[in-house]
């Protein structure tokens, strides 16, 4: 029976699983597995058949092809563009031109018979996939190589579509992969995937990752978007919106009962057009425009996004316990916008982070851009740094024009740049997001690429040298001239394990997923403030009053207009953003504590947000103005931290990260700290419910002399020192007054006695006491005396937490307590 089966010209999903990819390829293989196997759990996969590997083959012997095609590629040499294009097009024009077997025609016949039959249609229209018998391996990506066909429909289009797929085993790109990773060109088969073709093009489509794609962070499905069929979002010709959903809490909703709604992160990209069904024209796809209203939305609800990242954890999960270890998947999603009905289309193994080394953590540092300016900015692909002389090629046509070692810079790649990619010294793209196909490639090949400039070809038309800098996070950026930089690399294997947690100071919430890989025991200091600075822009309360209050002038409602075009209530655009900061910080850590501090800007700096000199009044000494806690109960600011309340609540109630502890700035006396904790409750934040945990900063003296009382069990459940306000405060200095900087810092012996006397009043209390100020990244040797008083923690800036490890480490660490309490 299984002898038979491998003759077979034709094999329909229900008769498929990954164990055939040597008779079908990878994209029929995985298709039929899911069919067979995840259609029960919910997972909608579009009905259709695989022509064999065994017909392509058939296919080459019945026309004596073989020999002709050796011949043609005897004496290749890949890497000469001109030979390589010369060769590969004399190979696909003589397989296009082989005469099909009868009874190949007549099985191929019948089963699209068969499956319009199904849905029902006299010609149902089909997706034809080529799908290659060495693709989708987890060590390499063939994904791309052969040509896909979208809205075929009728015999004589689909015998068509079928030559082609066959062909196109031959294009430049896979001739030239093939020839890079040694295999043979005849060891190979093609298969073709023929699928009923979900209509997309009147709704949307996109990829699915089951990691975060740059960092390779585990917990996260990453989701892109865009208007019409999927090649537009493939190729990288559109901007398609992200989200990002948390996957241990989306699947406590199946095992625990919870309803919570981890969509941590949304982005709206610009989705300018639409690829849809060309009726009545000589192709069978045409892009048309996307009015700006639709590029402005989201194309996809919060419920379509959960529940394509439910899939997404099913699909890992199948994959995973099959091959008895973790396998990040690589999946492609359509809507069908008659029916409204999501579908899987394409699911593979992810083959860059699964094949990275997870304990060498490698990490790029820029060196000095005070000469260079920022000439480009777009989506960073890689988190590398790469620099080289510019070489811009507008069009495929051109690539032989290519300089090896240079930066190329295009519109956009797809598989026929192939050849010329793994050339360059980084890759600069006017189109496509962090899922295209330039994006893909520049992963697999180790190249820093920025995605999604605009208009990259134009500005960068009579620049000589840049540096592509993709290692600071999401934006990715190009400077001027080469830049020197430097890779530091640390064995994650051989970091001592120490009792005092070492935790992180993080404020931007794009690093989140890279930091978490640093040896950290969680959060000691999220900086709120750097979010509302980075994502908001805008006074809380210049939302909360619009259109009145600061949105009375021109300037500012249209300002206000601009950043939250979405929103009806513009209140709501602040807290959204603000959990959304928050809350990929928290789900990178997660479960680890993540202590957030609510917003501590100075009236200077609340000031310079837009509309903040509505609501803000001059101040002499902001530093010790009206500030922290001072603010939130206070009628001129509470409706502002009203809106922090409920990006925290959203962040632990919605998003389920309840490993978020509050912590409060800048509370001056005892009677203020139970006013900032009648108001969080008045607003739904009620220490203990929840298990919330309420912190205060320490760095008041008045803090440390009067931590009995804070410390209290109807106050707050810790302290984290603030080692530069402490300082600045005990030592009388302006620490934003340079000149003052050398009378003294964390340790002075004044500032040590502080330290300790609260160090001493925490653990006779039983509660937590931590530092997260400057002062320990700074000297080590403080670090190391802390350790002695007994803190619970030390926070750290993510640069200083190995070196600070090793310190610790070596000391004798005398910490007695339950760290776990």
């Amino acid at each position: 029976m299984e002898a038979n089966r491998k003759e077979k010209l034709v094999l329909w999903f229900s008769e498929l699983g990954i164990e055939d990819v040597p008779l079908v390829g990878g994209k029929s293989a995985s298709l039929g597995e899911m069919y067979q196997h995840l259609s029960s759990k919910g997972v909608k996969i579009p009905n259709g058949f695989a022509i064999t590997a065994r017909a392509y083959h058939y296919l080459l012997e019945a026309n004596n092809a073989k020999q002709p095609i050796k011949d043609l590629l005897d004496g290749l040499d890949s890497s000469d563009v001109l030979d390589l294009t010369v060769r590969g097009s004399k190979v696909r024009n003589l397989i296009k031109s082989l005469e099909f077997p009868e009874d190949l025609v007549k099985e191929i016949i019948e089963a699209y018979h068969t499956l319009s039959q199904q849905y029902s249609e006299e010609n149902t229209d089909t997706a034809v996939r080529s799908s290659a018998t060495a693709e989708d391996l987890p060590d390499a990506s063939f994904a791309g190589q052969q040509e896909t066909y979208l809205n075929v429909h009728g015999v004589p289009s689909l015998l068509e579509s079928c030559k082609k797929c066959f062909a196109s085993l031959f294009t430049d790109r896979a001739i030239s992969y093939r020839e890079q990773k040694g295999f043979d060109h005849f060891t190979i088969g093609l298969s073709i995937c023929v699928q009923k073709m979900v209509r997309s093009d009147r709704a949307c489509s996109g990829v699915m990752f089951s990691l975060d794609t740059e960092s390779g962070f585990q917990d996260m499905v990453f989701i892109t978007a865009a208007y019409g069929l999927g090649e537009n979002v493939v190729q990288g010709t559109v901007n398609p919106d992200e989200y990002y959903v948390f996957k241990p809490t989306l699947k406590q909703n199946d095992t625990e009962g919870t309803n919570f709604r981890p969509i941590v992160s949304t982005l709206v990209g610009s989705k300018d057009k639409r690829m849809i069904y060309d009726i009545g024209g000589n192709k069978l796809t045409k892009n048309i425009p996307v009015p700006l209203e639709l590029q402005r939305m989201l194309c996809l609800t919060d419920d379509e996004v959960l529940l394509l990242a439910k899939w997404a954890c099913i699909v890992e999960d199948h994959y995973s316990q099959k091959a008895g270890t973790l396998k990040p998947m690589d999946m492609e999603w359509a809507k069908d916008g008659n029916s409204n009905e999501l579908f899987l289309v394409q699911a593979r193994p992810e083959t860059v982070h699964s094949q990275t080394n997870a304990s060498i953590l490698k990490n790029y540092v820029l060196g000095d851009t005070s000469s260079s300016k920022v000439l480009v900015r777009g989506h960073s692909v890689g988190q590398r740094i790469g620099s080289g002389k510019i070489c811009i090629v507008n069009d495929v046509k051109q690539i032989a024009d290519f300089i090896p070692g240079t930066v190329l810079v295009t519109e956009m790649t797809d598989p026929d740049w192939a050849p010329v990619m793994s050339k360059a010294a980084a890759i600069i793209t006017n189109s496509g997001g962090r899922t295209c196909h330039a994006a893909i490639v520049s992963r697999e090949l180790g190249i820093p690429c920025v995605v999604g400039t605009g208009n990259g070809t134009d500005l960068l038309q009579d620049v000589d040298t840049v540096t592509v800098d993709c290692s600071a996070g999401s934006e990715g950026l190009v400077w001027k001239g080469e830049i020197p930089f430097s890779i530091e690399e640390t064995n994650l294997t051989s970091i001592p394990e120490v009792k005092t947690r070492l935790m992180m100071i993080v404020g931007n919430p794009d690093n989140a997923f890279e930091f978490c890989r640093i040896p950290n025991q969680g959060i000691g200091l999220a900086r709120m403030e750097f979010i509302v600075n980075s994502s908001i822009h805008i006074h809380p309360l210049a939302l909360v009053d619009y259109p009145n209050g600061a949105a009375k002038d021109r300037t500012v409602k249209r300002l206000i207009d601009e950043r939250t075009y979405r929103y009806s209530n513009k209140s709501d655009f602040f807290v959204d953003q603000l959990a959304e900061g928050i809350g990929k910080i928290a789900a990178a850590f997660y479960p680890k504590p993540v202590v957030v501090r609510m917003s501590d800007f100075k009236t200077n700096e609340y000031a310079n947000l837009i509309g903040g000199t509505t609501y803000e009044p001059v101040e002499d000494n902001p530093m010790l103005g009206w500030r922290g806690a001072s603010r939130y109960y206070h009628p001129d600011y509470e409706r502002g931290f009203a809106l922090e309340c409920a990006a925290i609540r959203k962040v632990r109630d919605v998003f389920g990260l309840s490993n978020v502890v509050v912590m409060i700035p800048f509370c001056r006396t005892v009677e203020e700290g139970k006013k900032v904790l009648e108001t969080m409750a008045k607003y739904g934040l009620s220490k203990g419910v929840n298990g919330l945990k309420v912190y205060a900063m320490c760095e008041i003296p008045s803090n440390v002399l009067l931590a009995d009382e804070f410390l209290s069990d109807d106050l707050f459940d810790g302290f984290s020192i603030g080692s530069n306000d402490l300082t600045q405060l005990t030592l009388g200095l302006d620490r934003d007054a340079g000149s003052l900087a050398h009378i003294g810092n964390e340790l002075n012996p004044a500032v040590k006695k502080l330290f300790e006397m609260v160090i001493n009043v925490a653990n006779a209390k039983g509660k937590y006491i931590g530092i997260c100020g400057q002062g320990p990244s700074d000297f080590p040797e403080l670090a190391e005396w802390l350790v002695e008083k007994g803190i619970h923690s030390i926070a750290l800036n993510p640069d200083s937490v190995l070196k600070t490890l090793l310190v610790v480490a070596k000391k004798n660490n005398r910490w007695l307590h339950n760290l776990n309490k």
